[in-house]
């Protein structure tokens, strides 16, 4: 009965009846007050995605009817944001390989800029909040804190009021945590949520079709970024494809198709590392980080083609007893891949219950696993090594949260948002050429 209310709410939360009723609502309101179609900006000052973001959003508002009211905002709280050292350097080290493929400017010197030239950037953005040009004025904020620019920085915030960075932050905090949000570099439009340089394409196709385009088949303001398999292998190399992946993780759900045909299209060797999902590894996940969340895959997984929201969430014994099989599958030399695919889309999409015998069995079968392979993997508990060991070996990489990839000895990449820096790195490995 349980399994079957949270499959059923899921559901409802990712049905596109919900969304289209919740953007007429919105519409409707926006309308009624007289207001502007206006998108909220949320800036952190020392988040290297919204120094990345607000260099293209004067390209946003060139190109659509729109308002913009940017926000002051804190850091998310640890909850929200386990291991924050990591998600501070795979920030940076992300940012700068962004800002290098989308021509925009962001510099890694390795650390986060210090206390002392955080609190001035603090004091120059709120004093830039009403600014008329304001983006201009965040922009060169940014870059005199990430260029550690200490005489700039002082120039810009001479004019400001000590006090008022505090009162902007909780300001724009409360507005975030309102809309039912954590994170810096968010856009928020009509009740719907976009990250970053990611999901500014996202926002960019709700504005066209509601009529906001200012030039008729105006091209995106950055482009969507995919996995293309359109170039051959050269060489007869056959790298490793390394996937860290967690069977409770809907962006690993998202990635699994991809990866495999990345793998097949490329002669990779295609390695599995599972492990144990964070909510399973003592970092619980907010309530607003998860609705978020399924909201978003339920958006990609449209634009990817793949069903998904009849979730059976597989918190548990359900990924237990999955996480088991996967790696006799693995111990087998049997296609693992396959059953993670099988068993991803099973809990994500079709609200199969992982953690009852039949579900699993099911899972299993139509991957090309026996119940005699499902029956000895759930007599060995072996596999909570293996877990432990794959979590320790991306914890040294410098990562902690799945999926993760990389190539051969390649820098790690984090999210399937990142696959198309992993097909650069097969291309390069596999000298692939048109």
């Amino acid at each position: 009965m349980k399994v079957a209310l949270g499959v059923a709410i899921t559901r409802l939360l990712t049905s596109h009846a919900l969304r289209d009723s919740r953007r007429l609502l919105a519409v409707l309101a926006r309308r009624w007050r007289g207001g502007k179609a206006t998108v909220h900006y949320f800036h952190q000052a020392d988040d290297p995605y919204s120094h990345l973001l607000v260099q293209v959003l004067p390209a946003v508002l060139a190109n659509y009817r729109v308002t913009l009211q940017v926000h002051l905002v804190p850091p998310p709280d640890a909850a929200a944001a386990p291991e924050r050292e990591r998600l501070q350097a795979w920030s940076r080290r992300d940012a700068a390989q962004l800002a290098s493929h989308l021509g925009l400017t962001f510099v890694d010197r390795g650390e986060q800029p210090t206390p002392g030239l955080l609190a001035l950037a603090e004091r120059a953005l709120a004093a830039a909040l009403d600014d008329a040009d304001v983006l201009t004025r965040v922009c060169a904020i940014g870059g005199a804190l990430w260029s550690r620019d200490e005489t700039a920085l002082r120039a810009l915030a001479t004019a400001s009021d000590p006090a008022a960075p505090a009162a902007q932050l909780a300001a724009g905090s409360h507005r975030r945590a309102r809309g039912g949000h954590y994170l810096g570099a968010m856009l928020w439009f009509d009740g719907e949520w976009f990250w970053g340089v990611d999901r500014l394409p996202h926002l960019q196709r709700r504005l066209v079709e509601l009529g906001l385009g200012l030039v008729a088949n105006a091209p995106p303001v950055l482009p969507q970024r995919e996995v293309q398999c359109r170039v051959k292998p050269r060489n007869g190399v056959r790298p490793q494809l390394h996937f860290y992946c967690s069977l409770r993780s809907p962006y690993t759900y998202l990635a699994v198709p991809r990866m495999r045909q990345l793998a097949e299209h490329y002669g990779a060797d295609l390695c599995l590392r599972p492990v144990l999902p964070m909510a399973m590894r003592g970092l619980p996940v907010p309530l607003a980080k998860r609705l978020y969340i399924v909201r978003d895959c339920k958006r990609e997984a449209d634009r990817l083609g793949l069903p998904f929201g009849r979730i059976a969430d597989p918190l548990g014994a359900p990924t237990e007893r999955g996480l088991a099989v996967l790696f006799k599958a693995m111990e087998q030399h049997r296609d693992a891949s396959e059953f993670l695919e099988s068993f991803m889309r099973g809990v994500f999409a079709e609200g199969i219950d992982a953690g009852s015998e039949s579900g699993l069995l099911r899972l299993a079968q139509r991957a090309g696993l026996d119940q005699a392979l499902v029956q000895a993997a759930l007599a060995d508990d072996g596999w909570r090594v293996e877990a432990e060991a794959n979590r320790s070996e991306m914890f040294a990489l410098g990562l902690w949260g799945v999926p993760s990839f990389r190539v051969d000895g390649q820098p790690i990449q984090w999210g399937q948002d990142r696959l198309w820096l992993i097909e650069r790195d097969l291309i390069a490995a596999t000298s692939a050429a048109g």
